[in-house]
């Protein structure tokens, strides 16, 4: 297996897109990375941190109606043909989450949810952050809205891994 398409560097630019997302801050449209070997941009963009092996890269153009938790957005996901220097994609959305270990009466809560698959098979991730209560945030104190707490598990999205993976398996120069 090629060292760009394991496990960790997956998780690596995940965190990457944690990071990106957060900083742009929460009511923020569903946000798709392509996620390329960095060894392809080294030479075409000056990049500050060429010991990552996975770089993503924003994908600018999704339509504005596409809203996070929509079958819409998972659908769109699908049907993109990403080209063989893609070697991964992203997603990361907002959505309602109802905790279902919290019992029959909890209330789904606003969350983020990045979905990430690798070319290489098996290698996925899901993550899941959970959108603090304002009193959350007070009784954490000075700075929790830098805080960011995941949770993760193959079972949170298995549709939305399962559409990035159906895209990068199509070949864009076979489409019709």
């Amino acid at each position: 297996m090629d060292n760009e398409l394991t496990q960790p560097a997956l998780n690596a630019a995940m965190r990457e897109a944690v990071d990106f997302i957060h900083a742009e801050g929460w009511d923020a449209p569903p946000t798709l990375f392509g996620v390329v070997p960095s060894r392809l941009l080294i030479d075409a963009i000056d990049l500050d941190d060429d010991t990552r092996p996975l770089t993503l890269v924003v994908q600018d153009l999704l339509p504005e109606n596409l809203e996070g938790g929509h079958d819409a957005l998972v659908d769109y996901c699908a049907r993109i043909a990403w080209p063989q220097q893609v070697v991964g994609a992203i997603l990361a959305q907002e959505i309602m989450f109802k905790d279902s270990a919290e019992g029959a009466d909890a209330q789904p809560r606003p969350a983020r949810l990045f979905s990430g698959v690798l070319r290489e098979p098996g290698v996925e991730l899901t993550l899941l952050q959970l959108r603090p209560t304002p009193e959350e945030l007070e009784a954490a104190g000075p700075f929790a809205e830098d805080r960011v707490e995941l949770r993760g598990g193959p079972t949170v999205a298995p549709g939305v891994l399962a559409a990035l993976r159906y895209g990068l398996d199509q070949d864009p120069d076979n489409l019709l």
